[in-house]
């Protein structure tokens, strides 16, 4: 018989580089445990080397629920569409019992520029099973994301080699 233990809302944000890095950190260590984890990567589209976890392990399930890299543009209806439909989407995951981990990567992107609202976001996370562990990433973490967090982690950026001209590295990076 399985004991049925709590779940924790974590929060990885600042401008610091390591964010993503550390969710599928976390990731591993919970598939080599054996337990079940959905990643919901939001704005991101590009398979990068993590999303590769899938061909690995059974008990995972990696969705990019972004249109994309917009950042130098405005979010238009397909973005904000897309974002919504994942939230929902996450919401299911999170709220069945059925996955030990669900990771919403990159979520505090989507919130900053608009588009989810927080409160959206915060009666997502209200409504997780008592059992599912819960990560959140990305820059910009709001003051209602924190507070209702049981973990956060500020990735403050002291040094970067980007800004010799280093550009993202194979197995590093990418």
């Amino acid at each position: 018989m399985r004991i049925m233990e709590r779940g924790y809302i974590s929060i990885y944000t600042g401008n610091g580089k390591g964010k993503t890095t550390a969710a599928f950190g976390l990731t591993v260590r919970a598939l080599l445990s054996g337990k079940k984890v959905f990643i919901g990567q939001f704005v991101k589209d590009m398979k990068y080397k993590e999303t590769r976890l899938v061909e690995h392990f059974d008990n995972i399930e990696i969705k990019q629920l972004g249109k994309g890299c917009f950042i130098t543009n405005v979010p238009n209806d397909d973005d904000i569409k897309a974002a919504r439909d994942g939230l929902e989407e996450c919401n299911e995951k999170m709220s069945s019992g059925e996955y030990d981990l669900v990771v919403l990567d990159e979520i505090t992107i989507a919130l900053y520029f608009k588009l989810l609202d927080v409160n959206e976001v915060l009666k997502v996370l209200k409504n997780k099973a008592y059992n599912t562990e819960v990560v959140l990433t990305g820059r910009y973490a709001s003051k209602e994301l924190i507070d209702i967090a049981d973990l956060v982690t500020d990735m403050v950026e002291i040094k970067h080699y980007y800004s010799q001209g280093i550009l993202s590295r194979e197995g590093y990076d990418c």
